[in-house]
């Protein structure tokens, strides 16, 4: 498996991981206020890497539109962020976890299904069936919940909601990969992500979060800190991924997300681990292997 392959791994293993750490903050912390906190973190632990860059000689390059770049980076941070974060929460309060989940899960169907009318990439058995294997796996993953029927009932802007923030991953997903062509990735990591947490701190002002994570106590900031320095270097192997690899194949990835999730609950925090969990790992596995061989399914 090649690096960028590797990167776009660890992205999904890395998004798992933050789901089980927010679990311990989440009753304490707001959800915009979390995420605000997570993504200043994570710019703060990228900055000084990418200051160091630019001050050994690797130079902004020259660019024919540079200021509308640099707008639609900001704006894609945005969206990947903020967007799909206030998307999402919005949708899981009234839709159940387990179903949120499930139709999320339809990230990397439709970033095939845009990167192939976009020209970005060629469509091929494959990488469909492996695509399709993914999602399966998250299904059973998921499925003890909903037969549990301890999900609430579908709402349909929930759901809407939770649709519209897996389509804003996928929009910017295929939107990154000509900036990432141009530009080097740990600036344009560092650019997104600040032009989302200046967004966040207006959208969580709702929250009072200037006079709440002056409250939060030193354990809670140890586990926030966690989340955000991961996130950091989880979002720059994650735009790494995507200029060296087609969007699909990257995104197919987070099914590793759910199981990552599964594991380190099982772990670390007692939760009760099933065939249903075996069986979407193998299903994962066998979808990562389909969409993953062989060479590139992008069209340039």
């Amino acid at each position: 498996m090649n690096l960028a392959l590797l990167a776009a791994a660890a992205t999904g293993v890395q998004v798992g991981a933050a789901i089980v750490a927010t679990r311990y903050v989440v009753a304490e912390v707001p959800p915009l206020t979390l995420a605000l906190l997570r993504y200043a973190i994570g710019v703060a632990t990228l900055l000084p890497f990418a200051w160091h860059a630019l001050r050994n000689g690797r130079r902004w390059p020259q660019a024919t539109h540079p200021r509308r770049d640099l707008a639609a980076m900001a704006a894609l941070g945005i969206g990947q962020f903020a967007v799909l974060i206030a998307l999402l929460n919005f949708g899981l309060q009234t839709v159940g976890a387990a179903r949120g989940a499930l139709i999320f899960s339809l990230f990397p169907v439709l970033t095939l299904l845009l990167a192939t009318a976009a020209g970005r990439e060629r469509w091929n058995a494959a990488l469909a069936a492996g695509v399709a294997l993914s999602v399966a796996g998250v299904i059973l993953d998921v499925a003890p919940r909903l037969a549990a029927g301890g999900e609430a009932p579908l709402a349909w802007p929930g759901a809407l909601a939770v649709l519209g923030s897996a389509l804003t991953g996928a929009v910017c997903s295929v939107a990154y990969r000509p900036y990432l062509q141009r530009y080097p990735t740990l600036p344009v990591s560092v650019l997104a992500m600040g032009a989302s947490v200046l967004f966040l701190a207006v959208l969580a002002l709702g929250e009072d979060w200037p006079h709440r994570v002056l409250q939060l106590p030193g354990r809670t900031w140890t586990v926030v800190a966690f989340i955000g320095a991961s996130s950091g270097v989880g979002y720059l192997a994650w735009l790494y991924a995507l200029k060296h690899e087609s969007p699909t194949r990257v995104t197919v990835f987070l099914a590793l997300n759910p199981v990552t999730a599964a594991l380190l609950g099982w772990w670390l925090l007692g939760e009760h681990l099933d065939g249903w969990v075996l069986g979407a790992m193998v299903c994962i596995a066998a979808g990562l292997w389909l969409a993953t061989r062989g060479g590139r399914a992008r069209s340039g």
